[in-house]
């Protein structure tokens, strides 16, 4: 089971990164879902840059890389103290994410009524807390 957990969020974190770099490259494509939006108004909370999307998108490559090497599945690269560490930064930051930050994202976000709003509630939120509590069982 373990095996396929991970073979599941490797490839969830490799398409998430290929998606934020077509992002950055210009693409539009789920833009709309993608970036929550202020109740009632159509503009969004923020507007990310290239530069923020790549970094984004290396990140997540990282996660995977790190999931990667803790679990076992390149066998050159022997799981060590900064794999682990570094797991436990991911188990975080995902669980943290599906927590949110009480307005605009996460389970217990105030502002509902969005297409981000309905996505990260049935998406988003979820498969952060799916990502963390990989990592998790991953680490035990």
């Amino acid at each position: 089971m373990e095996f396929w957990m991970t073979f599941v969020s490797v490839c969830i974190l490799c398409f998430i990164s290929m998606l934020h770099m077509y992002w950055a490259c210009g693409g539009r494509w789920g833009t709309e879902a993608v970036i929550p939006r202020k109740k009632g108004e159509s503009q969004p909370t923020f507007v990310p840059g290239k530069s923020g999307t790549l970094l984004v998108a290396f990140l997540l490559l990282m996660a995977c890389f790190l999931l990667v090497i803790q679990v076992g599945f390149l066998p050159s690269m022997k799981a060590s103290a900064i794999s682990r560490w570094g797991c436990i930064v991911c188990t975080a930051v995902f669980l943290l994410r599906s927590i949110g930050d009480f307005k605009y994202v996460g389970f217990f976000k105030k502002v509902k009524h969005s297409t981000f709003a309905t996505y990260d509630t049935f998406l988003y939120s979820p498969l952060c807390l799916y990502l963390g509590i990989n990592y998790i069982l991953l680490l035990l």
